[in-house]
């Protein structure tokens, strides 16, 4: 018994090599999960029915692919429209915003118009106000002195002028007096200046005002004798006629001797002095006999019965107006004549030697012409009154 039970122990402690041990030996795999389509304790599908299931699962599968896609563009479109919307909506935003500040802009800008108008219009009436100078500030002795100086001076022009053109030669005679009405407007110009500046005050604003002012006093008070004035400054520089110069305007005819203003002054044949407003020039015509010139054409007209003879009484008038004491020499003189139904028409045209001496030198030609006629046999007619008139 002592010798059996150690050899128990000993091969319950060592066992033997022949036979593997327990702990050594591989651990079996877990079994496998279930298929989804069978669920476990189901018998698995003959083949048949296993090709039918793969075929309904591919449609079924292709099925939800196009659903997928479907769904996939429905959401993309909401997305788009969304997307479209929302930019609209901002750009209308946008636009709204960039209208009110395009508006405030404006209307903040017409503030600031506003603003620097009534600015300008308030410091312009504050200058207008003040159009005169103060009382204590007007110099009157400057101004009774620019007065009487330029009264003084027109004055001395008006009478030294004229004196000089009689008794000085006669090529300066028509310049000495054609310089008179220039130097009056010239002195009457620099004094209303000269007297403007001293009684207002010079400012834009202020020459603004008092033309308009004036333009409106002018215009409904004074039209006639303005159109006058203005008339006369274009007779000053357009000469249609000049001192010296022997004119008709309108019903009169005479020798300018003065161009004031507002009015010619004539001096007529019958020694009355007319004065003519220089306004006559827009609605009439003006007939200067000179223009300027030194001398001017006379004319003496005869009136013949036709049985004469007509060279012989034309060589008799033209040696009539050779032999005038009157006669200026630097033009010749000519003899005319017309054959009219109730006879001839002569014309003696000659120029006198001074402009003044126009009357009797035709008185002259007339006098000395009737008996030179005579004297070549010829008869005087009467002509009737509606007998054209030879130029």
């Amino acid at each position: 018994m002592d010798a059996v039970i150690p050899h128990a122990q000993n091969s319950s402690a060592e066992p033997a090599e022949d036979e593997p041990s327990a702990a050594s030996s591989p651990t079996p795999a877990p079994p496998a999960p279930p298929e989804p389509d069978a669920p476990p304790g189901d018998a698995p599908p003959p083949n048949g029915a296993k090709a039918e299931n793969a075929v309904a699962s591919e449609g079924a599968g292709e099925t939800d692919a196009a659903d997928d896609l479907s769904t996939a563009a429905a959401n993309a479109a909401e997305d788009s429209a969304e997307g479209v919307a929302n930019a609209v909506e901002d750009s209308a935003e946008g636009v709204a915003d960039a209208v009110e500040d395009s508006a405030e802009g404006v209307a903040d800008a017409v503030d600031t118009v506003k603003d620097a108008a009534g600015t300008t219009a308030g410091e312009g009436a504050e200058k207008t106000v003040r159009l005169l100078n103060d009382f204590q500030d007007i110099s009157f002795l400057q101004i009774g002195l620019i007065v009487a100086g330029t009264w003084l001076a027109i004055w001395l022009i008006r009478k030294t002028l004229p004196y000089l053109a009689d008794r000085g030669p006669s090529q300066l005679r028509l310049t000495l007096l054609g310089l008179v009405p220039i130097a009056r407007l010239g002195l009457l110009t620099l004094a209303i200046l000269w007297v403007g500046r001293i009684i207002f005050i010079v400012t834009r604003e202020n020459v603004l005002f008092v033309a308009g002012a004036a333009s409106v006093a002018i215009g409904f008070a004074f039209k006639d004798y303005v159109s006058s004035l203005i008339a006369g400054i274009v007779a000053v520089f357009e000469k249609p006629y000049r001192p010296g110069d022997w004119v008709k305007l309108g019903d009169h005819y005479g020798e300018v001797m003065g161009v004031g203003l507002r009015t010619v002054a004539l001096r007529t044949p019958a020694d009355d002095a007319v004065f003519v407003p220089h306004s006559t020039i827009w609605t009439e015509n003006v007939a200067n006999s000179n223009d300027g010139a030194r001398t001017l054409m006379c004319v003496a007209d005869f009136y013949l019965a036709p049985d004469h003879d007509a060279e012989r009484v034309r060589a008799a008038l033209t040696d009539v107006a050779l032999t005038s004491a009157y006669l200026g020499y630097e033009q010749s003189a000519v003899v005319m004549l017309a054959q009219t139904p109730w006879g001839t028409h002569y014309k003696v045209k000659a120029y006198p030697f001074d402009m003044r001496d126009q009357f009797a030198f035709i008185s002259d030609l007339t006098v000395r012409g009737k008996q030179a006629v005579a004297e070549a046999g010829g008869v005087e007619a009467a002509a009737p009154a509606s007998a054209p008139a030879l130029a």
